[in-house]
């Protein structure tokens, strides 16, 4: 759960994004220059969180008085030697905090460091990940917390989708890609696992939010609403025309989170509450309306 250290929001000074140029930290540096929040966008080009000297690099691109947004990962982690590129990273950026002790530390992490439960998961929930990916991320929060001791808030989101999500991972931006195309829509199974999806811009505004009020602790990105992946495929195939055909496929392996990963967001709700996720139809439509405007011009 968060605890605010300023009960009314704040402007920082400044706020640094590492990993300013993928999908997540692009969202967050496009929304805080809107707010007019002064925003130093590192990327690979600008400091290799890999390199011998990375940690010493970023130190100085930092000011005590900043807030860090950290978001930069080689991900999905999916194997052992992506798990120890992510570890190498963060431990730059410990090394950089160590040297230049920053105000604020945002770092993005993912729901897959929770152990799986039938139960909706919380902030509370068990830290027990079943896949190298939730590893790497508890990992890098581990370490975090044992070399940074100021105002450190970690964001978890799940399902994230987006007009520019550049994985087109299964789910809401590949079925849409596909209908747009004209393509049909291959479901694993029958479709029938449910989860929880989040749309980039609400993980942007929230990480803003957060940063107005130096939040520290635990967030669960997560709209707390669970949809099939059949409804999603079929809202796709429904929006673009001629709509596309579904089909299914066996299933190779056993399904991921046993088909279900509901979400209890209440916490957050509770610690901003003017604040609140969009649907996953309301957010899906804005996409599907910015996809369908880019065809007219």
């Amino acid at each position: 759960m968060l605890a605010h250290q300023y009960p009314d929001p704040r402007r920082p000074d400044r706020v640094v994004i590492l990993g300013a140029t993928g999908f997540i930290g692009g969202a967050i540096k496009r929304r805080l220059v809107i707010d007019g929040i002064e925003t130093l966008a590192l990327g690979h080009a600008d400091v290799d969180l890999l390199a011998d000297n990375a940690g010493e690099k970023l130190a100085e691109n930092l000011d005590t008085a900043d807030t860090l947004v950290f978001v930069s990962a080689k991900a999905p982690c999916k194997d052992l030697a992506m798990l120890l590129d992510n570890t190498r990273m963060v431990q730059s950026v410990c090394t950089a905090l160590q040297q230049k002790l920053v105000a604020h530390v945002i770092y993005i992490s993912s729901d897959a460091v929770y152990r799986d439960s039938r139960q909706p998961l919380t902030e509370d929930s068990c830290a027990e990940p079943g896949t190298i990916h939730g590893v790497m991320h508890l990992t890098r929060e581990v370490a975090l917390r044992q070399n940074y001791h100021g105002n450190l808030a970690i964001v978890r989101p799940t399902l994230v989708y987006g007009y520019d999500d550049p994985h087109n991972g299964y789910g809401p931006n590949r079925f849409r890609r596909l209908a747009a195309a004209g393509k049909e829509i291959l479901l694993f199974g029958e479709g029938e696992e449910r989860r929880d999806h989040v749309d980039v811009e609400d993980i942007a505004e929230l990480v803003r939010l957060i940063i107005l009020h130096r939040s520290s602790g635990i967030a669960n990105a997560a709209s707390g609403e669970v949809v099939s992946f059949r409804e999603l495929a079929e809202d796709a195939a429904s929006v673009f025309f001629p709509p596309v055909p579904i089909k299914v496929t066996p299933r190779q392996g056993l399904m991921p989170h046993n088909g279900y990963r509901p979400f209890d967001n209440s916490a957050l709700m509770r610690a901003f509450p003017g604040f609140r996720f969009k649907s996953w139809r309301e957010g899906l439509s804005l996409v599907y309306q910015h996809q369908l405007k880019e065809f007219e011009e």
